[in-house]
């Protein structure tokens, strides 16, 4: 069964922009002067890009009118008024460098995307400020249809009060509204979509609190394709406030001076409740201090497998075992460490196939080269980011998100990634990869849009087509500052196909299936996931750029319960819901 969605061609224009322009990049030998200069200079530029009340709406909204770049910053003319904070007037340790993510969610099921954003906040015996007037919250927004969004936090309940990190999306339920769970410094929440435009805390019921762990990543996805979605949930570190040792540039502590923690998988047991399995699985996390999370079946047997993406240390590629256990596999296919052999600071991750051989390949983001792991088929990754790139565009910057996505509808998938520093408020330009084939990509971020000039202090980013006109926008978490919004302003002159999938037997999201589609005798393989880029989701609907193609050929969905379904001569330009087949 397929329906379609009429499309929605508004646009929007800039509203901000960051003017602190600031160099610094590893020069700890600078006298302490020079940098105390530095960063007087930057906060005083910062403090003059942060709203006098972050809460003040405009009195009327109207979507801007278009200009002449590719991507144009909107946010606060169109109600992303969000400012993330960290909780204290001051940055002055590792956790408070770590968040905050965000998600596109459809949460009251509309046709139209909406955003769900994380922050930190002020805590008690942890900030070292004193405690604001109006405590920082997470913060949902309705997408009102007409190119604007309206805070609906209160309404919905899913403010916090909690010290956010990251949010993944996903029908735990299977009743067809999506549901979010929070990770947070301290215990996770999981909220249930009621469907009705509120959420109710179900974190004790459903057993998937953590305790007082510092969760980051966190992906949902079926592991035992039994239709209900699993989570799993990466842990970062123990932090000790009293620990004081460092190297003063530095600011604070990194992360290997205190012990990790370990991930944890928990198991959907279909009626609101999980089980932590992680043991039972074979999931043994030594010594990982998680970052991003993500699931996909890189192998395509069948069997989703994820991925952790851990500072400092050796990543994880824990294969899966046909359901039955987790083995891995890191070391033994080339993703565990960089192209130099060393174990980065790893931020996030992402799937998808690159080069068109029907293989998922993956873009691992980190503090200066990022590798580029194309999949060499039998399990073998080969670092490409050197050859393809990418290293030498990226090694001035500290890449946090990053995600694959056709940004101009050319049938191939380009990167997106934010930037900015590791231990300071110092921003960064953030870039954009062209896929220009046979393997390489290109950094057209400045040839886009003026916003790639400007300097933010990046995290967690999310994609997706806010307005329903066939590309693809971006929305961006800047560290103790305000979110960007990236309307994507001319994408769509080519022809593009997106794909909202309903499971019936497999899990509602349909996470997990894998996409075959042929166009103009071109071939794209792509797989329905949760999780993307770093502690953030995408748009739940699968995208596919077509170029000039008005027509598909042929759409094979291989479901998680193994069903295959194969559409033909389907028009592009549209939105289209399939149903799995009975």
């Amino acid at each position: 069964m397929i329906d379609n969605q009429k499309q929605f061609p508004h646009r929007l224009n800039s509203s901000i922009v960051l003017i602190a322009r600031f160099f610094f990049k590893a020069f700890a030998f600078k006298s302490f002067f020079y940098m105390l200069f530095l960063v007087g200079a930057f906060t005083a530029c910062n403090t003059e890009t942060k709203p006098s009340n972050p809460n003040q709406k405009p009195s009327a909204l109207k979507p801007p009118a278009v200009n002449d770049d590719f991507f144009q910053s909107i946010g606060q003319g169109i109600g992303l008024d969000f400012m993330h904070s960290i909780g204290a007037d001051h940055m002055e340790n590792i956790i408070e460098s770590v968040g905050g993510g965000a998600a596109f969610l459809d949460y009251d099921q509309d046709g139209f995307m909406d955003i769900y954003v994380c922050s930190g906040t002020w805590v008690e015996g942890f900030s070292k400020s004193d405690k604001p007037e109006v405590m920082p919250t997470n913060h949902l927004y309705h997408n009102k249809q007409d190119g604007t969004f309206e805070d609906v936090t209160k309404k919905a309940n899913v403010g916090g009060p909690w010290y956010s990190m990251g949010v993944t999306v996903g029908d735990y339920n299977n009743d067809g509204f999506p549901d979010i769970y929070v990770s947070n410094n301290g215990p996770n929440t999981l909220y249930k979509n009621n469907g009705n435009g509120t959420f109710s805390n179900e974190t004790e019921k459903a057993a998937v609190g953590g305790g007082k762990n510092c969760s980051v990543g966190a992906v949902w996805f079926d592991y035992d394709n039994d239709s209900f979605l699993d989570l799993y949930v990466g842990n970062y570190l123990n932090f000790n406030p009293d620990y004081k040792y460092y190297y003063a540039p530095d600011g604070f502590p990194g992360p290997l001076a205190y012990d990790s923690q370990p991930d944890v998988l928990y198991h959907n047991n279909g009626d609101g409740t999980f089980s932590d399995v992680t043991q039972a699985m074979g999931i043994v996390d030594i010594d990982g201090r998680a970052m991003g999370v993500g699931a996909a079946d890189y192998d395509d047997d069948g069997f989703v497998d994820v991925y952790v993406a851990n500072d400092h240390t050796v990543n994880y590629l824990w294969h899966n075992e046909g359901g039955k256990g987790f083995v891995d596999k890191g070391t033994m296919s080339g993703t565990g460490f960089s192209q130099s052999g060393e174990a980065t600071v790893s931020m996030s991750v992402d799937f998808a196939d690159f080069n068109g051989d029907g293989l998922l390949d993956l873009f691992v983001s980190d503090d200066n080269y990022c590798s580029l792991y194309e999949n060499l088929g039998n399990g073998v990754f080969g670092d490409q980011s050197y050859p393809a790139g990418i290293s030498v565009a990226s090694g001035q910057f500290v890449g946090w998100s990053s995600s694959f996505f056709d940004y101009d509808n050319d049938g191939d998938v380009d990167i997106f990634k934010s930037n900015g520093e590791l231990k300071h408020l110092y921003g960064q330009e953030d870039q954009l990869f062209e896929n220009i084939q046979e393997g390489k990509f290109k950094d057209v971020s400045v040839e886009l849009s003026s916003y790639f000039k400007e300097e933010h202090v990046g995290r967690g980013a999310c994609l997706g087509d806010y307005d329903n006109d066939g590309d693809i926008d971006i929305y961006i978490v800047n560290l103790d500052s305000i979110g960007v919004f990236l309307r994507n302003n001319k994408g769509n002159t080519n022809n593009w196909l997106s794909l909202n999938l309903v499971g019936k037997q497999s899990n509602r999201d349909g996470v997990g299936s894998r996409i075959r589609l042929v166009a103009d005798g071109k071939v794209q393989t792509a797989q329905k996931k949760s999780t993307t880029g770093y502690l953030s989701q995408n748009d739940p609907r699968v995208h596919f750029g077509l170029s000039n193609a008005d027509l598909v050929d042929s759409l094979e969905i291989r479901w998680p319960s193994g069903k295959h379904q194969v559409l033909e001569k389907i028009k592009a330009n549209q939105i289209l819901t399939i149903h799995e087949p009975q």
